[in-house]
Order: C-alpha cells, then structure tokens, then sequence
C-alpha cells in the first residue's frame, strides 16, 4: 500500500533534498508539507497546507500520515533571540511528535545534531538534548533521531562564514579518523537518504550519529 508522509522543512537544505527524492519513490503517494509559505510548482502528488508553524497544533485536523519527516532547523543568525530559536529548533519538533502520537502515526524522523545533550552548557547542544528527550517521551512506535556533524550541501542561501568554515573543515577530513570520524561533515544527500532507508526498513535504533548517517545511506531498502 503506497503511503502518505509529512515533511516540515522542506523548503531547507535537507528538506528539499528530501522532498525531491520523495517525489521520485513509487512508494509514496501522497506527500504533505506544512510550511509559512507555498512552494511553487509543485504536482499533485504534494498537499500544501500553509500557515503559522510555530503554532503547529493549529493544523492537527490535516496532520495524518505513515510517516513524518521533521528537518526543522534555524542558526543564531536566524533567531538571535534565545526564546524565538527555543521554539523553532525545540517547539516545532516536539509539537510534531505530539501531533503524530495524538493522531496515531506511527514513523517519525527528525534531525537533532551531534552533541545534543541536556545537561550541555552551550545552549544550542541543550536545546537539542531537551528536543530530543520530549520527541522519545512520546513513545511513538517507530522513531529515529539523526545526529549529524556539521552539514554540508548546496545551500541557496550563501553564508559566507559558514561557506569558509565548511572549506576549511573538507581539508581537515582525512585527519578525522578513530574517535574523530564522527565530526566528519555529513551531507544533506545522506541524511536525507537515510531518512527514507530507516521510514523503509525493519531498524529499531532510536539514536543514528552521524558516522551512522554516511553508512546508512548507502544501503537502499528493496522498493515495493
């Protein structure tokens, strides 16, 4: 039976990844994205259902699916308000989980990042920690929480510190081996891909890192 699945964030580097692959699998028919604006051009097979995120529960009638997808993610340059970054990078995801344990769906995803940690004194770290500790208190039957390294990909959006920085990590890779692996760059394309992998597959692994993320990705599920 072909399924429905939710993306938030589709209109980010690895949302969008992620959304054209989808667009691509026979498996899924239906996919619907929940977003502040429309994105243009979409076929059918895309449901767009546009409006305020931040007040997610607002759309709880139309949030149904086999699988939810959340690559939700803001930077300090975005939300240099403490309180406005707490309620994209935690509020929407948890408020997602929420949603798909109300509503009965059993698959979730979501994107955290290397480091997430409660008891973290960097705030970014603790924000994640906290995030990922309310989505696994929901108990959805099915979930997976990627932690990946810094991300690399195309982004349309041109950040040039962080363009710089990416540069001078790629150079640093083949120092990064052993203990060092796992803060190795992990591109959008495999994350992204291991999403679809794990929603696809029989894995119970709560927690994927990002050394995970690379290997994962590389293993593509039978289609049905």
């Amino acid at each position: 039976m072909k399924k429905t699945v939710i993306i938030l964030g589709a209109t980010g580097l690895t949302g969008s990844i992620l959304l054209e692959k989808l667009l691509k699998d026979d498996r899924y028919k239906t996919i619907k994205l929940f977003s502040r604006k429309e994105i243009d051009g979409m076929p059918s097979k895309v449901k767009q259902f546009v409006g305020d995120i931040l007040e997610l529960e607002n759309f709880k009638k139309d949030f149904t699916a086999d699988e939810v997808f959340c690559c939700i993610g803001t930077t300090a340059k975005k939300a240099p308000n403490k309180q406005l970054y707490k309620k994209i990078d935690f509020g929407i995801p948890v408020a997602a989980a929420k949603l798909s344990k109300a509503n009965g769906i059993p698959t979730f995803l979501v994107v955290s990042a290397l480091g997430a940690n409660v008891k973290s004194s960097i705030f970014y770290s603790k924000t994640k920690g906290e995030m990922e500790q309310a989505v696994l208190s929901e108990k959805i039957e099915k979930t997976h929480i990627l932690q990946p390294s810094i991300i690399g990909g195309d982004r349309q959006e041109k950040r040039i510190g962080e363009k710089i920085g990416l540069i001078v990590i790629k150079l640093l890779q083949p120092l990064f081996f052993g203990k060092l692996k796992k803060y190795k760059i992990t591109e959008a394309e495999y994350i992204a891909q291991t999403m679809i992998n794990l929603a696809n597959s029989n894995s119970t692994k709560k927690i994927i890192t990002s050394a995970s993320i690379n290997l994962l990705a590389k293993v593509k599920p039978t289609q049905r």
